[in-house]
């Protein structure tokens, strides 16, 4: 599959709303959730006024000039929050764009980005059933707490 990783453009930025709602782990046989959940406040510090903050970065997976995938930062927070100096790590694919390995480079560009920023870590969380955990647990990341449902991870750079 050819696809291109790059920085996302301001002008892009609206589509982390979809990002931010495909992000949404949603259980195979489950009914989906409604799109308007990504309205709660709770997930829109992962993308309200993206761009304003200075920890906001933004990678995004190209395929035949449409956005398939994005990765972002952000110092917030959110569900993965581990302290007021490290970034939380979102990331998703279309469901179609999964399992090619794609989702594994874009995790991988943003850490070179962030190392080459001289971040020290960064955070995650994840539901502790989602596929997505081994490509964390590969990539790096590892588990630092949990509650009932999630992990929170994180990636020390050496």
């Amino acid at each position: 599959m050819n696809y291109k990783i790059r920085e996302m453009r301001k002008d892009e930025y609206q589509y982390l709303d979809d990002f931010l709602y495909e992000a949404i782990f949603q259980r195979e046989g489950d009914d989906p959730v409604p799109r308007e959940i990504i309205l709660n406040p709770k997930l829109q510090v992962y993308i309200k006024d993206f761009g304003m903050l200075p920890d906001d970065y933004c990678l995004c997976t190209e395929i035949d000039n449409r956005l398939v995938g994005a990765v972002w930062v952000r110092n917030i927070a959110g569900y993965g929050s581990v302290d007021d100096g490290t970034p939380e790590f979102a990331i998703s694919l279309y469901k179609e764009y999964r399992g090619y390995g794609i989702g594994s480079e874009l995790m991988h560009k943003m850490l070179q980005l962030l190392r080459s920023k001289c971040y020290r870590k960064v955070s995650l969380a994840v539901q502790k059933d989602n596929y997505a955990l081994s490509m964390y647990k590969k990539a790096g990341f590892q588990i630092i707490d949990e509650n009932a449902e999630e992990f929170i991870m994180e990636y020390i750079f050496m």
